[in-house]
């Protein structure tokens, strides 16, 4: 596993994030630091409030309360786009990729749209997006026609397109055979390696405990433990939490 990147400034802080509907609470007081370079993991039940955070810290909807700040700017009340255009990219956790439009298409659409670039950069960055993904020999293909591997692969390249410093990956994995995730795995991996923060919500572990360098545990819209990702699975709450059972 990799170390984390040693720094002591943050590319992200988040303080105080409350999300409620009404009466229902589904963030309470969330406190969260990313440091650049690393690799950051979040596990939890079902209703925990990861995707809910990752909402929230891409500007998906408006918090009740709290502030996040990213590479030096407040982000508070800003929308989605204008945090993508400053670094903030995601991946959702059933792809959506534009179906009557090519994988080309798909990642030149993010380029201008998400970056801002003109056309002819915006060409030159899907390109390149395309081969650093896998999807060059598919760039042609319409998106309707890919495969689940592929269209999670799409799903990475058009928030790549965006060029990101950070990129958020809920669930990426799910649907996958082992052979197609240890694919993607290495995708992820790649990214981290060409210096791109990631934070990356995931219940299949063992895809997650070969890439994360920090693992935070969730339940019920608070974080119950975070650090090491072999401490955070050891420690008994979070056993009790998302295992369903505690250690002996």
């Amino acid at each position: 596993m990799k170390m984390a990147a040693v720094t002591t400034d943050p590319i992200l802080r988040a303080r105080g994030l409350h999300k409620s509907y009404g009466a229902l609470k589904v963030l309470h007081d969330v406190d969260l630091d990313v440091f650049p370079g690393e690799a950051l993991g979040i596990v939890g039940p079902n209703g925990a409030g990861k995707t809910t955070l990752f909402g929230a810290l891409a500007g998906s909807f408006p918090l009740t309360s709290g502030q996040i700040a990213f590479a030096g700017h407040d982000l508070t009340g800003t929308r989605a786009p204008d945090r993508c255009r400053l670094g903030i990219a995601r991946s959702h956790q059933v792809p959506r990729p534009f179906l009557g439009m090519s994988v080309f298409e798909n990642v030149h659409v993010a380029a201008r749209a998400g970056a801002g670039l003109g056309e002819a950069e915006a060409t030159g960055r899907a390109a390149e997006v395309l081969r650093r993904t896998g999807l060059g020999p598919l760039a042609n293909r319409p998106a309707a026609a890919l495969g689940l591997l592929d269209r999670k692969r799409l799903e990475v390249a058009r928030a790549l397109a965006t060029g990101p410093q950070l990129i958020l990956l809920d669930e990426i994995g799910g649907g996958l055979t082992e052979a197609e995730l240890g694919q993607l795995v290495d995708l992820i991996q790649s990214l981290q390696d060409g210096g791109i923060t990631i934070v990356w919500i995931e219940h299949i572990l063992h895809a997650l405990l070969r890439v994360v360098t920090r693992l935070i545990c969730m339940a019920e819209g608070r974080i119950l433990a975070e650090g090491d990702p072999r401490d955070v699975m050891a420690n008994a709450d979070v056993q009790r939490a998302y295992l369903g059972s505690s250690p002996e």
